[in-house]
């Protein structure tokens, strides 16, 4: 088989950003998903599993509920190396483009007060392994990163 595009990146260069991961076309749509890297793989301890899947709520709740992106959200969920997410909105995008609603959902992760959405057990099937404290610190952590981004934190090394 060949190796899928996401492992021929050099994840022993790759630092934390937001990358453009790859571009599909279905009928007259592009669908762009984009890696959110919040660790540095191999050299950071990654995400730890309640902040994760706190995050995967709470990121998964502000898009798909958001006044502009909402009906461009395709999906949002955890990496299953545990070092940050992937996003996949309709339109041929770039980093740059969604630089503004990441700091947007992080400031809202970070603020965010009260029950996590989906928290329950009739709504998820580990609706307990919540953390919401850590993901408050993870999205902080990232959020500094995205405030001024450098150009190895928008593309992939090559």
């Amino acid at each position: 088989m060949e190796k899928i595009a996401s492992f021929q990146v050099d994840h022993l260069r790759l630092k934390p950003g937001v990358y453009v991961s790859r571009k599909d076309r279905f009928g007259g749509a592009t669908l762009t998903t984009f890696d959110l890297r919040f660790k540095q793989p191999n050299q950071e301890p990654v995400i730890d599993q309640p902040a994760l899947h706190t995050i995967e709520h709470l990121g998964a709740t502000f898009l798909r509920s958001h006044k502009e992106w909402a009906g461009k959200t395709v999906y949002f969920g955890p990496m299953g190396c545990r070092t940050g997410f992937y996003v996949i909105f309709e339109g041929d995008l770039n980093s740059s483009d969604i630089l503004p609603l990441l700091r947007e959902m992080l400031a809202w992760v970070e603020a965010f007060d009260g029950p996590v959405p989906g928290a329950a057990p009739a709504e998820c099937g580990n609706w307990s392994e919540q953390n919401l404290n850590m993901a408050k610190w993870e999205c902080r952590r990232y959020a500094a990163l995205l405030k001024n981004p450098g150009k190895e934190n928008l593309n992939y090394p090559e």
